[in-house]
């Protein structure tokens, strides 16, 4: 009755009003709002932003109280900021590059190869998180879905990089009488020498490597999460990928904690506060990382020259220090120190740790030899990265008249890079053996696909 009402004309001497309630009803009945693709899309690129400024934001904070508690804040000319824009830019894989210029007479030069790891782990623990967001509790997620939601971030990533490099610039202007020489600073006076130092960005090389961090993080992320779904496509890395990436995951971080639980005590306990919280908030990782490869055989080739010096622990100082080139390893360093043995102990434990929560979520049909070959191949690849990213390279020197380098306090000279290969198999043979007594170790737990198995036998 109420359809035929809505679907006859009116009369010339109906009012025309009495027909639009039921229009309206009737309208309201079959369609409900929704919200259009343009809102849709503008709340993705919202969303996109905020994860991006999120991760910033983090790594700015935690740069910033390092740097602080190292004294950059007393920095001249207001470059505080700058300088906490340049190592967030390093934390990223970006290049930054130190210049100096001391005149006519004078000749300076200086160079910096170091990622600062606590900030850069600060930065992809929270854009991890926010890029894994809304895709949690899926049942399925798309190919296109996930393409675009990671597409999103990674057009913002490189806007909010490039803002980072231009701010990432300062030039400092010094006298040879600050550098604690009264000669010198009296040759200054004489020759008009004003040395000045700085740093800036290489633009086009922080682009590149910023985004091939950002995709390594993002990809990274999507393997180790057990709470999102993998498009139709990646699902053969389900069971095959997921569990040791987690597992690597893992170990890195739990070597982390223990890293700045063992800071924490040696800064309530042996003074010097300030210097440790510096080293936590800076270069955690780097130390403990570096750790983990030694425990496992690994050696480092090294030079300290200069004012330069390693803030913790100071053994790893005393080896590198005083040779052209000084290899650090286990022997070496317990030359100085016979407690680093403890570093094979503590990563024989963190290794079965690993590879028990591997082969916990594992499924359980999987053999031990699997699983063997499996974390081999995860610690080989995670002791390449640390090689990679772990190097040190830092240098600087000043020379008056043609002397050449003054040294003492105007040159010096750090570096520290591994023998990789040989590390890279090291791990193999410690991920095999690790593999397979983890393995050995779930089979007194229930393990995925087991209770299922059970239930149909």
């Amino acid at each position: 009755m109420r359809a035929s009402r809505v679907a006859r004309k009116p009369t010339r001497d109906e009012p025309p009003d009495r027909r639009a309630p039921g229009v309206l009803l009737s309208v309201g009945r079959v369609s409900a709002p929704t919200p259009s693709r343009a809102a849709v899309a503008l709340q993705g690129w919202v969303r996109a932003v905020a994860v991006v400024l999120a991760g910033l934001v983090a790594m700015g904070v935690v740069a910033a109280l390092g740097l602080w508690a190292a004294g950059a804040a007393d920095l001249p000319d207001g470059a505080f900021p700058r300088v906490v824009a340049a190592t967030v830019v390093a934390a990223v894989g970006g290049t930054v590059e130190l210049s100096g210029n001391a005149g006519g007479l004078a000749e300076s030069d200086a160079g910096l190869t170091v990622i600062p790891l606590s900030v850069t782990l600060t930065g992809a623990l929270v854009l991890a998180a926010g890029f894994l967001r809304p895709l949690r509790h899926r049942a399925v997620t798309s190919t296109r879905e996930l393409a675009g939601w990671a597409a999103r971030i990674a057009v913002v990533w490189p806007a909010a990089l490039l803002g980072l490099s231009l701010t990432a610039r300062q030039t400092f202007s010094l006298s040879l009488g600050d550098l604690g020489d009264d000669v010198l600073g009296d040759l200054g006076d004489l020759f008009g020498i004003s040395p000045e130092v700085g740093f800036t960005t290489d633009v086009p090389a922080t682009m590149f490597f910023g985004l091939l961090w950002l995709a390594g993080v993002l990809v990274l992320a999507l393997l180790v999460t057990g709470g999102t779904p993998l498009p139709a496509p990646l699902l053969r890395f389900q069971e095959s990928v997921r569990p040791a990436a987690y597992a690597m995951v893992a170990l890195l971080l739990t070597s982390v904690g223990l890293g700045v639980v063992i800071g924490l005590v040696v800064a309530a306990t042996r003074g010097q506060a300030a210097e440790t919280f510096a080293v936590i908030l800076l270069g955690m990782p780097n130390l403990v990382w570096l750790a983990l490869t030694l425990g496992l055989g690994a050696t480092w080739n090294g030079r300290v020259e200069g004012s330069f010096g390693l803030p913790m622990p100071h053994v790893l100082d005393e080896v590198l220090r005083g040779q052209e080139v000084a290899e650090l390893n286990l022997g070496t360093l317990a030359e100085h120190d016979g407690r680093v043995w403890w570093l094979v102990a503590v990563d024989a434990l963190l290794l079965l740790a690993a590879a028990f929560v591997m082969a916990r979520r594992s499924p359980a049909r999987m053999r031990a030899w699997q699983h063997a070959v499996r974390l081999a191949v995860a610690l080989a690849l995670t002791v390449l990265m640390i090689c990679l990213v772990g190097r040190v390279s830092a240098h600087y020197g000043l020379s008056v008249l043609g002397i050449g380098d003054l040294g003492g306090d105007l040159g010096g000279e750090l570096f520290l890079r591994p023998e990789v290969w040989t590390a890279v198999g090291l791990a193999l043979l410690w991920g095999l053996v690790a593999g397979f007594l983890g393995s050995l170790l779930a089979r007194w737990v229930p393990r995925r696909g087991e209770v299922a198995a059970r239930a149909q036998g």
